[in-house]
């Protein structure tokens, strides 16, 4: 049979594990690698004290496991890599503060692509911690795992998503795979089965999001991804063609749409996705499809000095891609919270902040916060809807007790984003604020300096 490259997406996958090393990425992604994962540490150790997180943690605990690896941030202890992968995973999704990966054209929708970091991060750190490889192994593992999750992201037909997949959960699986895969130095046959096995695991759907499964998906993916390539290094078989096959991943888990494989074959690597359209780090601890509009949000309050008592009503107009994942009303906890736009400018209203410490059951239950969010109206704005879904775009508007109305439209240019990256203070305030919920004023400084010399780490336990 002629290989085309439709049928070759499965080939391109393991040629590229197989034959990339660090030294071939450009030095601008191993520099974005590095900020991502001190950004995606930072999330780990806050999300590590998320009471879902406490749950999982708890249930690895009572299994009694051999200590391999380190479940980080709070109650740390030792299990097995796997194992610690998943509650790793787990705590870093859990306050929804982890990066997201960008669209590179309009019909890839803003939302439906990965949170990248987290599921190959929380399997290199585990079963490297087991493995004692170097920093720059780390690097080389963690950087292969982000990009083939990210591609193979991108090609999927969007559907996937729409459909009710979460993406950072099926394509996690494949970036924690790699990037273990890569560790253990499977040869390309060992790596066709370990994306065959990796393609019965993937999982994740999006009715869960505001609740506590949400950030197990991505534990699981982790986790999922440490077990198939464990698995395939000790013989573990799986069918051919595991990504482009009629029964492959792309087919089934798109009802047959399939893919793009002109944005996989040919793609990886070129340029990298971290890149080239770019990651997103989050300002806020909530769904990245309300960034825009609180940084809009925020603008107004402080430009015109509003005061909670002065607001009679606020309308967050927006299209379907933003409204629909977005899809409380209201939040009656934090977690629902996460993805609910009257809670969202509640917060930025009343305390001019929506941070850790805003995202809490006790703030969101308050009666100031349920008044405020009662006030608060989304719109279904045909006129942005017909503009894409490839950027995050909305329109804030508040009616005040005084008939005036204030309005802003939010920035596409967002904090995080690459037109608008973090400053390194503010990257190292973020992590210094989410590492402060478990460590010392010391250790986080440390932890930095480690961080940001990554590449001469001998040993990362």
């Amino acid at each position: 049979m002629v290989m085309t490259k439709d049928t070759r997406a499965t080939a391109a996958v393991i040629e590229f594990v197989t034959d990339w090393s660090l030294d071939r990425f450009p030095p601008e992604a191993v520099s974005l690698a590095k900020q991502c994962i001190v950004d995606g540490l930072g999330v780990i150790l806050a999300g590590s004290t998320a009471h879902g997180t406490a749950i999982v943690r708890e249930y690895v605990q009572a299994g009694n496991e051999v200590t391999e690896s380190t479940v980080l941030g709070a109650g740390a202890f030792s299990c097995r890599a796997s194992s610690a992968a998943l509650v790793n995973g787990t705590a870093g999704h859990a306050l929804d503060f982890d990066d997201t990966q960008l669209s590179s054209s309009p019909d890839r929708i803003f939302g439906l692509l990965t949170h990248p970091t987290i599921p190959p991060l929380a399997a290199s750190l585990a079963l490297g911690e087991r493995l004692g490889v170097s920093g720059r192994q780390l690097l080389e593992a963690y950087l292969i795992g982000f990009e083939v999750e990210c591609k193979m992201a991108e090609a999927i037909d969007p559907s996937h998503y729409r459909n009710g997949f979460h993406s950072s959960g099926t394509f996690g699986t494949f970036g924690a795979m790699v990037s273990a895969a890569k560790l253990l130095g499977l040869d390309a046959g060992a790596l066709a089965h370990a994306l065959a096995i990796a393609a019965s695991m993937s999982s994740g759907i999006r009715l869960n999001f505001g609740t506590m499964t949400k950030p197990l998906h991505v534990g699981r993916a982790a986790q999922n991804g440490v077990i198939a390539a464990e698995l395939a290094a000790r013989g573990h078989t799986g069918g051919g063609e595991a990504l482009e096959s009629p029964w492959g991943f792309f087919h089934v888990f798109t009802m047959g749409a399939g893919f793009d494989p002109d944005r996989l074959v040919g793609a990886l690597g070129n340029p990298p996705s971290i890149v080239s359209p770019g990651v997103s780090l989050k300002p806020y601890p909530c769904g990245s499809l309300g960034h825009p509009s609180m940084d809009a949000m925020l603008k107004l309050v402080e430009t015109h000095d509003v005061k909670p008592e002065q607001v009679r009503a606020i309308r967050f107009r927006a299209g379907s891609n933003i409204l629909n994942p977005l899809r409380y009303p209201t939040a009656q906890s934090e977690l629902e919270a996460k993805f609910c736009p009257a809670f969202m400018m509640s917060s930025l209203v009343l305390r001019r902040k929506a941070g850790i410490h805003e995202f809490t059951d006790e703030f969101v239950r308050s009666a100031p916060v349920q008044e405020m969010m009662k006030k608060v109206t989304t719109v279904r704005d045909a006129a942005i809807e017909a503009r894409g879904f490839d950027r995050m775009r909305s329109i804030i508007e508040i009616d005040l007790t005084d008939d005036r109305t204030l309005v802003e439209e939010a920035d596409e240019r967002y904090r995080g984003g690459p037109e608008k990256p973090f400053t390194r203070e503010q990257l190292h305030g973020k992590f210094t604020d989410c590492a402060s919920l478990v460590a010392r004023p010391d250790a986080i400084a440390e932890t930095l300096a480690r961080l940001e010399s990554l590449e001469q780490v001998r040993n990362i336990r």
